[in-house]
């Protein structure tokens, strides 16, 4: 078993799950768990200026030049926390080694199967590592914190391996949208920078949507049915005729690639007052504007049917497209994209369906697309990791080190 294995391993051991509905970050204290032990295991490593921000649950660290001042600085940036869509508590993965093609027994009535997930196939005789079906594995993001420890060991055991100053941060709150809320650019100090983020081994994305939430509040007349005629407002029926104003084809599970979509995530309420959670994405600046003019027209279509004041509908903007940013930075996409191929992995460009922690970096002044880990199925019970497959991302972190080593700032 490498180190790379051997640290996720222990990673996905610690529960960091995070939690949706904080403005501030780290969401859940327990996310410190994880950020304690990587700030010791860097010092450990040899790596320098390690620190852990005690308030917002950052951990920075820093691998300096050794071939001076003037080679671009580079960083790499993951995340700690795992999704809220299933527990990442208790974690057991099940390690598979030699895979052989067939069906793997997780426990209970849960089967990873090549017939579902058919990927596995790609994998027939590595070593796969997968959950016991009753929690995630926590792959996203945690095999890219073990592939970025493991390259920072190896800068650190090598110092003949040329390189510029090579930055880390490991951050807080990804998966619910507060990543990057308390990045301290100053201290990170880098040109450019990666995140190393989920999906399969060769992907990279400089793509993402741009995104945004609709809250929509309605409120009704509640009367007893049996004398309700021409007085009650049933606020769920009006809360379902709002949603039926949304094209019904633009809903996420009709789309797919550039498609966006609205997406109502969450629905409550009764006669009296309802809620609904939406999410409006879509990777076109242009198209992304005029979904949120349906959303409030759909609104003031309602509030003029039922009187003023009966649905409010509030957009809170979230993350941009960081694709305007990197285009202008390019040779970041060019050279992983080198990186792959230099070791027979051929790459993949593909549109983030969702965000990262990259795209408000981007557009804070540092250029950062996504390099997959080599996991699959994120955020369910059927997530796998080869372990082959991290071992040869930080082969390509490393290669990134040393193409960039011969820039100049």
């Amino acid at each position: 078993m490498t180190d790379v294995t051997e640290r996720f391993l222990r990673y996905v051991k610690i529960d960091t799950q995070s939690e949706e509905g904080y403005e501030s970050t780290p969401s859940t204290l327990k996310q410190f768990d994880l950020a304690r032990v990587l700030r010791d295991e860097l010092t450990e490593t040899g790596a320098t200026d390690v620190y852990l921000d005690e308030k917002l649950c950052y951990v920075y660290a820093r691998v300096p030049s050794n071939i001076g001042e003037n080679a671009a600085r580079l960083g790499f940036v993951a995340h700690m926390d795992t999704s809220t869509a299933v527990s990442g508590a208790d974690v057991h993965p099940i390690i598979t080694e030699n895979y052989d093609g067939g069906d793997i027994a997780m426990g209970g009535e849960y089967v990873l199967s090549p017939k579902q997930f058919p990927a596995l196939l790609n994998h027939i005789g590595e070593t796969i590592i997968s959950t016991d079906g009753t929690t995630l594995l926590g792959g996203d993001d945690k095999a890219g914190i073990a592939e970025i420890m493991g390259l920072v060991k190896f800068l650190v055991e090598n110092p003949d391996f040329k390189h510029g100053d090579i930055s880390i941060c490991f951050t807080p709150d990804e998966e619910v949208g507060m990543g990057v809320w308390g990045f301290d650019y100053d201290r990170f100090n880098a040109d450019f920078a990666y995140t190393v983020d989920g999906g399969e081994l060769g992907e990279i994305n400089y793509e993402c949507f741009n995104a945004a939430a609709g809250k929509v509040y309605v409120i009704g007349t509640s009367i007893h049915p049996g004398s309700a005629k021409n007085q009650m407002v049933n606020a769920l029926r009006v809360a379902m005729e709002f949603d039926s104003l949304l094209p019904a084809a633009q809903r996420p599970e009709h789309t797919e690639g550039y498609e966006g979509f609205f997406h109502l995530d969450e629905f409550s309420g009764n006669v009296d007052a309802a809620k609904l959670d939406y999410i409006i994405r879509d990777h076109d600046r242009e198209i992304f504007e005029k979904r949120k003019k349906l959303f409030a027209d759909a609104a003031d279509f309602i509030n003029k049917k039922y009187g003023e004041g009966t649905l409010r509908a509030d957009i809170i903007d979230g993350y941009r497209n960081m694709a305007e940013i990197v285009r202008e930075n390019y040779h970041l996409v060019e050279n992983a994209c080198a990186a792959f191929r230099d070791f027979g992995i051929e790459p993949k460009i593909d549109p983030i369906r969702g965000g990262t922690d990259g795209a408000n970096l981007s557009y804070n002044g540092l250029p950062c697309p996504n390099l997959a880990t080599g996991g699959f199925n994120c955020h369910g019970r059927f997530e796998f990791v080869p372990a082959e497959s991290m071992d040869k991302m930080v082969e390509v972190l490393k290669k990134l080190v040393t193409t960039y080593s011969e820039y100049v700032k």
